[in-house]
């Protein structure tokens, strides 16, 4: 179980004019209200096709998104370090604040397990403050992988693009709903034009 929501998308009309620097064509761009014109779309066409070293303008396109994920979702995404940074939720924070419920895991996790991990957020709470971390230990290293967390992300169109390509027919059921997510993003063909061929 994978949720995003997209919380901003910015600098389309930038990057359209970035991309006239290197001939100074300028005059020639007709992107405005958050399109993309006629004439930008067939120069990044153009650019996409022939590479990321000539499509860097889509560097400068950045997409604010909220990634409700399991851990072992995470484990993957973490793989993605250019054009992508990210704040996650405190599992050091947080992890003992709420009674442990089926919905905060993706998938089937056994009642046994979640049962066990809020036995143990019941030492952690009557502890003494000595030993609390003995506790919270045991819940962080027992945490099933299905545990869902939550991370603010910001990427790049570059960045999801890469993402769109290298994820394509994955096991992960995440990522097919991921890649769909960024496919519906504005002007989202500059993510997966030639992607799927």
């Amino acid at each position: 179980m994978i949720q995003v929501q997209t919380l901003e998308v910015a600098g389309i009309e930038q990057a359209m004019r970035a991309m006239r620097n290197p001939m100074d064509s300028w005059a020639r761009g007709d992107t405005g209200g958050g399109k993309v014109g006629k004439e930008d779309k067939a120069l990044t066409e153009k650019l996409i096709a022939a590479g990321p070293e000539h499509a860097k303008h889509i560097r400068l396109i950045q997409v604010w998104a909220d990634v409700t994920a399991p851990l072992y979702w995470w484990k993957e995404f973490d793989t993605y370090r250019a054009g992508v940074e990210k704040v996650s939720c405190s599992t050091m924070h947080t992890i003992t604040k709420s009674p442990f419920k089926a919905e905060m895991f993706s998938g089937e996790v056994a009642p046994q397990a979640i049962e066990w991990l809020e036995i143990q957020r019941g030492f952690w709470m009557v502890a003494e403050p000595d030993r609390k971390a003995v506790y919270w230990r045991r819940i962080v290293e027992n945490l099933p992988s299905g545990f869902l967390q939550r991370r603010t992300v910001m990427m790049s169109y570059a960045a999801l693009r890469q993402i769109y390509k290298q994820r394509n027919g994955h096991r992960l059921t995440e990522w097919h709903v991921f890649r769909v997510w960024a496919a519906g993003l504005p002007e989202g063909w500059m993510i997966t034009e030639g992607v799927d061929e």
